[in-house]
């Protein structure tokens, strides 16, 4: 293994972060993370154990003299989002991420880097290995399956760790600490269709909406990026009404928490519309990069002549699709009126799947820090699919995390930032989802923040995490270890 970031500060946090790199872990198949950490773990002759679902605890004790510090949890999560560009050839089940530096940002080669939250988990592994650091009792806590069910952070029993103050290390944004987030719940629709055989007369096309940013569905849903489905239902919708298109497959976005970047449709239409199509396609193109040339300046929109497919999908099922993602409402439903400029209330359409059992599944994705207008924009949306026939499922959903402006935690890292930068943080909640809810529920004495290093573009293959900031982080958080309360 080639070392790209063995000169970046801090030393210590980018070498564990490049040996993390080597590990796959996809949500869901976090079992080489898992023997991973417990392997650190026990090299390092630190008490190291593992829950039924796969979180693992590793606890350092207090260097001489810092027994009296209260216990901290360091929390991050194991998993990270896999997504990767159309022409990136990489199996998140084997392969090791590709990291790179560009001009004072890490990125990964066609893929998601993995930061969110590798680099959280880096910096627990260098606490752990630091001999240089006074600190008091320490317990890092590693969780699995953050990004496709919070089913860690939903398993975790009570009497797992000790500690009653959690430091949660997967926020983006340096200089920003977080006491609070939204709660979140997804909708799901799935629809039956009939194959039938492809009219006399059609040929096939495929149209591909790509180039799009994408990203995080919590923090880039007020950014005014693109939605791929949307904007490929909608050509769809238009030629339909024109041509009476026959639908074969529809397939756009993957996660559930990402803002689908890419989608493609192929369809069949008379062949005597066949000159038309191409020219609608190209007036279409152009009247959708002057709407989004601002927030999306890469979008493209082909179309290319296809095999003939198989089969089409049943006329009802196939118009009921397009009306519904038409209808189904997607972005920034509702902006905080208790803290301005933050999103109170959020909806992601978030992918398109035909599966071989002639069934169509539309998943979507709902926030909100107002626990009843979670609820409420769920059946917004699943109320506009059931009108197009589609069955609904409501998944459990998870707990948002309310502020706690008195937290003495809080007040340690604000007066450690000051100290160290010489201004105030700002201290926010998020719209994001974030683990800290669930921890609440069974540890309800927990005193919480949220902090991290800035990235961007997490959950797309654009990710990136800004050095500069790894060490003002880095440099915050063992002053934050250093000034814990007493007990």
């Amino acid at each position: 293994m080639e070392n790209i970031l063995n000169k970046l500060e801090p030393k210590e946090v980018w070498k564990h972060f490049e040996d993390i790199c080597q590990v796959p872990r996809p949500s869901k198949k976090e079992e080489q993370i898992i023997e991973f950490l417990i392997e650190f773990g026990k090299n390092n002759k630190l008490e190291t154990k593992r829950d039924e679902i796969g979180n693992v605890l590793i606890k350092k004790p207090a260097t001489p003299g810092k027994e009296n510090l209260k216990t901290v949890v360091l929390q991050s999560h194991m998993d990270m989002v896999c997504e990767k560009n159309n022409d990136t050839i990489h199996n998140f089940d084997t392969d090791p991420i590709t990291p790179w530096i560009d001009n004072g940002w890490v990125k990964a080669k066609g893929t998601t880097l993995g930061a969110d939250d590798g680099i959280g988990m880096a910096a627990e592994m260098a606490l752990l290995t630091s001999n240089d650091i006074e600190h008091g009792p320490i317990e890092c806590l590693f969780t699995v399956d953050e990004e496709t069910g919070l089913s860690g952070a939903f398993a975790l029993q009570p009497g797992f760790f000790d500690g009653k103050i959690l430091l949660n290390l997967d926020s983006e944004d340096e200089g920003e600490i977080f006491i609070g987030c939204a709660g979140g719940i997804d909708t799901l629709a799935n629809m039956e269709y009939q194959k039938e055989e492809v009219p006399n007369g059609h040929f096939a096309i495929r149209i591909d909406v790509k180039g799009l940013l994408g990203g995080h569905s919590g923090d880039e849903i007020n950014k005014g990026r693109g939605n791929s489905n949307k904007i490929l239902n909608r050509f769809l919708w238009q030629i339909n009404k024109k041509y009476h298109i026959r639908i074969n497959e529809f397939n756009g976005g993957n996660l559930r928490n990402a803002i689908p970047r890419e989608a493609y449709a192929i369809i069949t239409i008379p062949s005597e519309f066949k000159e038309n199509v191409r020219a609608d396609l190209n007036i279409y193109a152009a009247e959708m990069e002057h709407v989004w040339e601002i927030y999306e300046p890469k979008l493209k929109i082909t179309l290319e002549s296809v095999e003939k497919p198989d089969f089409v999908i049943d006329v009802n099922t196939s118009n009921n699709l397009m009306d519904a993602i038409y209808a189904c409402p997607h972005g920034v439903f509702a902006m905080s009126s208790r803290m301005p400029g933050m999103v109170e209330t959020s909806t992601n359409l978030a992918s398109i799947k035909f599966s071989n059992e002639n069934k169509i599944q539309i998943t979507t994705s709902q926030r909100s820090d107002v626990d009843s207008e979670k609820y409420n924009i769920a059946q917004m949306v699943g109320s506009s699919l059931t009108l197009a026939g589609a069955q609904i499922e409501h998944t459990d959903g998870y707990p948002g995390w309310a502020p706690n402006p008195n937290s003495e935690i809080l007040t340690v890292a604000v007066d450690s930032y000051k100290k160290l930068f010489g201004k105030e943080p700002i201290v926010r909640s998020i719209h994001a989802g974030l683990e800290c809810g669930l921890f609440l529920e069974k540890y309800p004495e927990m005193d919480m923040i949220s902090f991290g290093p800035t990235l961007r573009d997490v959950h797309s293959p654009d990710e990136k995490i800004n050095i500069e900031t790894v060490e003002k982080f880095w440099l915050h958080l063992v002053d934050i270890i250093q000034n814990m309360p007493t007990n």
